[in-house]
């Protein structure tokens, strides 16, 4: 029996958590961060986030690639059997991955030692940078669910 449907459902879960956190951070709680809250508050707020969205990134990272490998190299029949849109996918992941790789041991590292030495405007600085970085993850993720949902469609 195949493990096909489970992984990808994982697959697809694991892609909901990470794209659409990324939505609600930047669309949804930045907006009002920036309104309602002062630097000191508004750094301490994105500590806080992101410190409980990273790891859920990493384990969201390690099963988009255990399933995806998975269900490639085992039931799909390898990259030469699948289409275009799954090696799309496929690069579009591993620019993700790369991104938010950066994001966390450069911007995010120094990020959190600025607000720990309550040094706003490095903070401030880091922030921008993750900003900038999750919004380009973010656009990359909504692309890979385009993808994804619609290129088994795309004519051969």
């Amino acid at each position: 029996m195949t493990l096909l449907p489970f992984a990808l459902a994982l697959h697809a879960l694991a892609a909901v958590v990470w794209v659409g956190g990324m939505a609600f951070a930047y669309w949804f709680v930045r907006p009002v961060a920036a309104e309602a809250l002062e630097a000191p508050a508004r750094l301490a707020l994105w500590s806080g986030v992101f410190a409980r969205f990273f790891p859920v990134v990493w384990i969201s990272i390690a099963v988009l690639l255990a399933s995806g490998y998975y269900m490639v190299l085992g039931p799909l029949g390898g990259f030469a059997a699948v289409g275009l849109h799954i090696h799309a996918m496929h690069g579009l992941a591993l620019l993700m991955t790369a991104l938010f790789l950066h994001l966390f041991f450069a911007p995010w590292r120094r990020f959190r030692h600025a607000v720990t030495r309550m040094e706003n405007d490095q903070a401030a600085t880091e922030l921008s940078r993750i900003r900038w970085l999750v919004a380009a993850n973010l656009t990359l993720g909504i692309l890979v669910v385009l993808v994804a949902t619609a290129g088994r469609y795309w004519p051969a």
